[in-house]
Order: structure tokens, then C-alpha cells, then sequence
């Protein structure tokens, strides 16, 4: 299964990046490919969240659940139901000399295997540009603030 691990060190405690993270209703306000992201439901330690994002202008929606490990600061995600069979990975965050190295990991997977032969390795660096674009506004969020 494919799979993307990208990281950022952020000029902040583990704590605020963490809590930035959680706080995905906002992401739209600093992602520029994320166009919503809406609480399905809420639970003390998961979310479940609509999404509705664009890839190379192509709107792209899915359903995910997020579960909390607050003391972890580590946010596992599935895929509930969308275009991908499998879609799942966490963001983790640990301090390290005054700095958080905040790594996100993306496990993906078509479900068609002749389309994955064809269009894998473009998707492939679409999630990780999308992961590291991600990353780079939640690094610029979070010194911001």
C-alpha cells in the first residue's frame, strides 16, 4: 500500500501545535486547498469530519474519523467513506530542543489496480505535496500565534 510520511519543525510547544491540529473546523481559514472541513459528529476523544478539498482543482470530499490521544498529542485518521478504499495515518507531535517536529503519515490505496498503475506515481506526489502543504500552513499558524 502506498504510503507518504512527511514532517516540519515548528517554533512552538508540542501542546499549542497539537491543539491547532485538533481544531480542524478552522483549517479552511489557512489551508488554501482546504475548502471545508465540518464536524459530523463529536465525542470526548474523536471527531467525525466531512471534508471538501481541491487537487489540482478537482474538488475532492471524503467522510473521517479523527481520534485524540491527548497525552500521546497523536491524532489517528481513517477514511469513513469516499474516492480512496483506504485512507488512514496520524499526526504526531514531539518537542525537541525548544522546537515540535510535527509528522504527518498518509496510508492510502485506490482499490482499482490497473487505475494505480496508471495514475499512482501522479497521486502519490499530489498527497505528498498536499501533506507538506498542509504541514507548512499548520508551522505557519502556529508561530503566528
Amino acid at each position: 500500500m502506498p504510503n507518504v510520511e512527511c514532517s516540519v519543525s515548528v517554533a512552538a510547544p508540542a501542546r499549542h501545535v497539537y491543539t491547532l491540529a485538533k481544531d480542524q473546523e478552522r483549517f479552511p481559514q489557512f489551508m488554501p486547498d482546504v475548502e471545508s472541513v465540518s464536524v459530523v459528529e463529536r465525542y470526548p476523544t474523536h471527531i467525525v469530519t466531512r471534508w471538501k478539498t481541491l487537487v489540482e482543482e478537482a474538488p475532492i470530499e471524503w467522510l473521517e474519523e479523527d481520534r485524540f490521544n491527548d497525552d500521546g498529542l497523536r491524532i489517528d485518521y481513517n477514511l469513513i467513506e469516499g474516492d480512496l478504499d483506504r485512507f488512514e495515518g496520524a499526526w504526531t507531535f514531539e518537542e525537541h530542543d525548544g522546537m515540535t517536529i510535527v509528522t504527518l503519515t498518509v496510508d492510502y490505496d485506490f482499490g482499482v489496480p490497473t487505475l494505480a498503475e496508471l495514475i499512482g506515481p501522479t497521486l502519490h506526489k499530489k498527497v505528498r505535496e498536499n501533506s507538506e502543504m498542509m504541514l507548512a500552513a499548520l508551522k505557519r499558524e502556529a508561530e503566528a500565534g
